[in-house]
């Protein structure tokens, strides 16, 4: 069993990332097929390709790579002669920079990219149907951006609680009938130290959100932020 030292991780060691799984998974659409696997569950190449707006000869490829790094497996109870089932070998797959050698960090900036491509496309849907969504989910749509002062290890607690939170409620089980009244909510945790905050002597920096408040002023001063707690975009 891992450590539990944050929302990155989980207690079933299967689910850990190493630097081959990270190269695998560092092109946006092998992100989004596990996505849709283990968000609607298993399914063809045909079916993703027609969601993604690919061919399914794109599509199979990339699945045979997954299948090759451990993220997917074949689905022996819905696949036939003619055409192969797949579903996701894992509910989810955590990463911690401990996970990684120093000298892979290359790998890891490469498929922390694909994770981020990933959560704004996911961002972007929801946006692009907010004005037909019922109301009150549109009630509960939030994208907060907060900036706090931590050390580092606060951060690492502020993840850890996260966790907490995120684990009382209910997970997605593309295996069971959804509860009635439920639908599918994402939830993206961003714990991201801001690296312009970093100056050097004889320098200043004006970090997101830093503003001067009189009218047509504008200054980088150290601290000022135009933020308030629970801002929402």
């Amino acid at each position: 069993m891992t450590e539990n030292r944050g929302w990155k991780h989980s207690d079933d060691p299967d689910t850990a990332i190493t630097a081959r799984g990270m190269r695998a998974m560092a092109h946006p659409v092998r992100m989004q097929l596990v996505g849709l696997l283990r968000k609607h569950g298993p399914s063809t190449a045909t079916k993703l390709a027609a969601r993604l707006g690919l061919n399914s000869g794109a599509t199979s490829y990339h699945l045979r790579q997954l299948a090759a790094a451990g993220f997917v497996e074949e689905d022996p109870e819905r696949g036939n002669a003619r055409e192969r089932w797949w579903r996701s070998a894992q509910r989810l797959t955590v990463w911690t920079v401990d996970d990684m050698a120093d000298e892979d960090t290359d790998t890891a900036v490469g498929f922390l990219r694909s994770v981020l491509a990933a959560h704004t496309l996911t961002s972007r849907r929801t946006l692009d149907a907010f004005e037909t969504m019922p109301r009150e989910w549109r009630r509960v749509t939030d994208l907060s951006h907060l900036i706090l002062q931590l050390t580092p290890a606060e951060a690492e607690q502020l993840s850890g609680e996260l966790s907490e939170v995120l684990g009382r409620y209910r997970r997605i089980d593309v295996d069971r009938p959804a509860p009635e009244g439920t639908e599918q909510v994402s939830v993206i945790v961003h714990v991201l130290p801001d690296p312009s905050t970093t100056i050097t002597e004889g320098e200043t920096a004006c970090t997101e959100g830093e503003s001067a408040h009189a009218e047509g002023e504008s200054a980088c001063a150290e601290g000022e932020t135009a933020h308030t707690e629970g801002e929402t975009g």
